[in-house]
C-alpha cells in the first residue's frame, strides 16, 4: 500500500523540539532539501505499491534521504540509520519537522525498498539530481553538450577466487542446505576440508605446488561425493537446492581455461574482467559505463552491464540512458581507443581517441584530450562512494549500487555553491539589521536573503545564452555543428568565405546577426538584472 501523505500541522507540538529552532537554515543540506523535487519520486514509485493492501509503506522521502546519505558517506544500511538518529539535519533533509529519538525503521527495511526500487527508480534519483543542479544553477546548458564515456569495474564483495576455495565453500553450502530439508549426510568433511584449505593455502605460499594441488583435487573429490549423496537422496529437491546443485556441477566441472567460469558461490554472475591494470591484472564483479560532461565534470549516466561485454558494445545503451536523462542537449561524445568499432549509431558525434593529433583539427583535439578527466571522477565513484566494493546482491544491486554512487557524488558542488552566495549576502549590514528587528529565521531567508542572490544568476545565465550562441556558430564554421540544410549562422560563415571579395554582404549580414543577437541577450540580462535587483530599487 503506498505510503501515508504527511499531514500539514498548523499548531506547534507543546513538548517536542521543532528542527528550524535547532539547526541552520542556511546550512548546505537544508538548501539541497528545499531544491529536490521530492513529489517526482512519489509519482515514480507510486506505480510499485498496491493500491488497497497491505500496511501503508515508509515514507518515500525518508528512504530516498537515507540512500542518498548512505552513499554520500559511504556507510552501511546499519550506520546510515544510527547517524540519522543523532544528526538533527540530516532528519530535517529526509522531511521530519521535529527532532526524533527513536530509529526511524529497522536496517533491513532499506535492502527491501531497493529490491522496489529497482534499476528504473535509481535512474529517477540520478535524473533528479540532475534536475536540481540546473534548477540551482550549477549545471549550465553549455556543459550538457560534450559528454566523455568510460568504463570501469564495478568489484563485487567477493573473497578472491582460488579453486580450493571454491570446492570448501561450495561443499558448505550444499550440506548446509540439505540439512535444512531434512536430507542426512553421512559424511560433511567440515574438519577433514577445513583443514585441507589451510594446507593448500600454505604450501602455495611456500611454493610446495604438488603438495597443494594434491590438496585442491582431495576438496574436489570431496566435493563430488557430497553432491551424488545429496541426488541419491534428493529426487525432486526445491528450487534452492537445485540452484546449489548447479552451481556446484559447474564449480566441480570447470577447468583453468575454460570460459564463462564461476568465481564466487554466493554470487555466480560475477565475471573475472581485466583491464590492464599492472597492480591489478584480475577484477572480480560486472563492467559499468559512466558519462561525465566534458567542462565542470557532471556524471549524467552510469549504466551496469552483466557479463563482460566489448566497450563498443556498451555505447549504444549509454547514450540511450544519458538522453532519458538530461534530453537532446548532447552533441559530441569523446571514448578512449577501447571503443572502436561501437555499436552506436544516432545524432551526437563519437570521437575516438588516438594517439596522434595528424589533421584533426586543433580546437576538437583539445577537447579530445580533456577526455581523461573522467578518471579522476572514476577514482572518486569508488574510494568514496561505494563502487570498489560492492555490498548489493545480484544483478539487481549492480545495477543500483552504479546508479546510486553517481546519483550521491555530485550533491556536494550543489551544496557548496547555493552556501557561498548566501554566505556573502549574511555577511551585509542590511541582514544583520533585519535579523535585531526581530524577523525569523524563514523571513530572512526567503524574503531577505534569496532576492539578493538571483542577481548574479541572472547574469550568469544571460552569459550562457551568448556563449550558446557563440558556441553553436563556432562549431558550425569548423563544419561539426548543424549540417546542411539546415541553417546556421556559423555554417553560413564558412561557405561564404569563397566569396568574400564578389559579394561582401554574403560573410557580413550572418556575422552581424550574431553579433546582434549576443549584444541583445547580454543588454536583456542586465536590464532584467537592474529590474529585479533590490539593491538598484530607489
Amino acid at each position: 500500500m503506498r505510503p501515508k501523505s504527511e499531514p500539514k500541522q498548523v499548531e506547534r507540538e507543546l513538548f517536542q523540539s521543532e528542527l528550524e529552532q535547532i539547526i541552520d537554515l542556511n546550512h548546505p543540506l537544508v538548501r539541497l532539501g528545499t531544491s529536490l523535487d521530492w513529489a517526482s519520486f512519489e509519482s515514480a514509485l507510486g506505480a510499485t505499491y498496491h493500491p488497497t493492501r497491505g500496511a501503508p509503506g515508509t515514507p518515500t522521502r525518508l528512504m530516498v534521504a537515507l540512500h542518498y546519505l548512505k552513499y554520500q558517506h559511504d556507510l552501511s544500511d546499519e550506520a546510515v540509520v544510527l547517524h540519522w538518529l543523532e544528526n538533527p539535519y540530516w532528519q530535517q533533509f529526509s522531511g521530519e519537522r521535529y527532532f526524533q529519538h527513536r530509529l526511524p525503521i529497522d536496517a533491513s527495511s532499506m535492502t527491501r525498498w531497493r529490491q522496489r526500487l529497482g534499476e528504473a527508480g535509481a535512474e529517477q534519483m540520478l535524473r533528479e539530481t540532475i534536475a536540481a543542479g540546473i534548477r540551482m544553477g550549477a549545471i549550465r546548458s553549455t556543459e550538457l553538450k560534450r559528454i566523455n564515456v568510460d568504463t570501469t569495474v564495478e568489484t563485487k564483495a567477493v573473497r578472491y577466487p582460488t579453486d580450493a576455495r571454491l570446492y570448501h565453500r561450495s561443499r558448505e553450502r550444499l550440506v548446509k542446505m540439505a540439512r535444512r530439508e531434512g536430507v542426512a549426510i553421512k559424511q560433511s568433511y567440515r574438519h577433514v576440508g577445513k583443514r585441507l584449505l589451510m594446507q593448500s593455502s600454505r604450501y602455495a605460499h611456500a611454493r610446495q605446488m604438488k603438495r597443494a594441488r594434491a590438496c585442491t583435487r582431495k576438496l574436489r573429490t570431496q566435493l563430488g561425493r557430497v553432491v551424488r549423496e545429496i541426488e541419491r537422496q534428493v529426487s525432486s529437491p526445491s528450487e534452492k537446492l537445485s540452484k546449489l546443485l548447479a552451481t556446484a556441477h559447474r564449480i566441480h566441472a570447470q577447468q583453468r581455461h575454460d570460459k564463462n567460469k564461476i568465481y564466487s558461490v554466493h554470487e555466480p554472475e560475477v565475471e573475472c574482467i581485466a583491464k590492464g591494470k599492472a597492480g591489478k591484472p584480475y577484477e572480480f564483479g560486472n563492467k559499468v559505463s559512466v558519462a561525465v560532461t566534458s567542462r565542470g565534470g557532471w556524471l549524467v549516466g552510469a549504466r551496469s552491464f552483466t557479463g563482460n561485454p566489448y566497450d563498443g558494445h556498451t555505447l549504444a545503451e549509454q547514450m540511450k540512458q544519458v538522453r532519458s536523462m538530461i534530453g537532446d542537449r548532447v552533441r559530441e561524445a569523446h571514448v578512449d581507443m577501447g571503443y572502436r568499432g561501437h555499436d552506436y549509431s544516432g545524432d551526437v558525434v563519437v570521437h575516438v581517441d588516438k594517439r596522434t593529433r595528424g589533421r584533426t583539427p586543433k580546437a576538437l583535439w583539445r577537447w579530445m584530450k580533456r577526455r581523461a578527466a573522467v578518471e579522476p571522477t572514476i577514482g572518486h565513484l569508488k574510494n568514496e562512494h561505494r563502487l570498489e566494493r560492492n555490498r548489493l546482491r545480484g544483478t539487481y544491486g549492480d545495477a543500483i549500487n552504479a546508479m546510486l554512487a553517481v546519483a550521491v557524488v555530485t550533491l556536494p558542488a550543489y551544496t557548496r555553491l547555493s552556501r557561498a552566495s548566501a554566505l556573502a549576502e549574511l555577511a551585509r549590514d542590511y541582514v544583520t539589521a533585519t535579523r535585531c528587528a526581530g524577523a525569523s529565521k524563514l523571513h530572512l531567508m526567503f524574503d531577505t536573503v534569496l532576492p539578493n542572490c538571483t542577481a548574479p544568476l541572472i547574469v550568469q545565465a544571460s552569459l550562457g545564452f551568448s556563449s550558446a550562441i557563440l558556441d553553436a556558430a563556432a562549431l558550425g564554421f569548423l563544419g561539426l555543428g548543424a549540417q546542411p540544410p539546415t541553417p546556421e549562422w556559423g555554417t553560413m560563415l564558412a561557405g561564404a568565405l569563397e566569396f568574400y571579395q564578389r559579394a561582401w554582404w554574403v560573410l557580413t549580414f550572418p556575422g552581424l546577426c550574431i553579433l546582434i543577437t549576443v549584444l541583445a541577450f547580454n543588454l536583456f540580462g542586465d536590464g532584467l538584472r537592474d529590474a529585479l535587483d533590490p539593491k538598484l530599487k530607489r
